[in-house]
């Protein structure tokens, strides 16, 4: 698996973008299985670093989906709501929600090579 190295990742398994998308990785999506379903929250929500911000449904589990940064809801990507299987298409490309933000709060967030190290260590591969 391939994590763009212009991306933020958690821990917890989301991507931010500078821009303020924020996604699943690749990793999550083919840990979670064929996405089934996506519940994301209204434009202008409150969001909390590492709280839920809304629940990803696979054939397998539901999960929460857990915010990076602290912001607000600028958008919500509603194609998924009829094609949640983007996100297994190709979880890198496919946002969920953008959010406005404080920039700085990326900082503390994980590379694309810190997390790749967290995944190998997580996996034990």
């Amino acid at each position: 698996m391939a994590y763009p190295t212009e991306y933020r990742y958690t821990k917890e398994h989301e991507w931010i973008a500078a821009d303020g998308r924020i996604g699943i990785t690749d990793y999550a999506q083919s840990t979670l299985g064929d996405i089934v379903f996506v519940e994301l929250p209204a434009v202008g929500a409150e969001l909390k670093a590492g709280e839920s911000f809304g629940t990803v449904e696979s054939v397998k589990a539901v999960s929460d989906l857990f915010s990076p940064v602290n912001g607000k809801v600028l958008e919500v990507n509603e194609a998924l709501n009829s094609a949640p299987e983007s996100v297994n298409a190709d979880a890198n490309a496919t946002w969920m929600i953008k959010a406005e933000f404080d920039a700085s709060q990326l900082e503390s967030l994980l590379t694309a090579e810190a997390y790749e190290k967290f995944i190998s260590e997580e996996t034990g591969h």
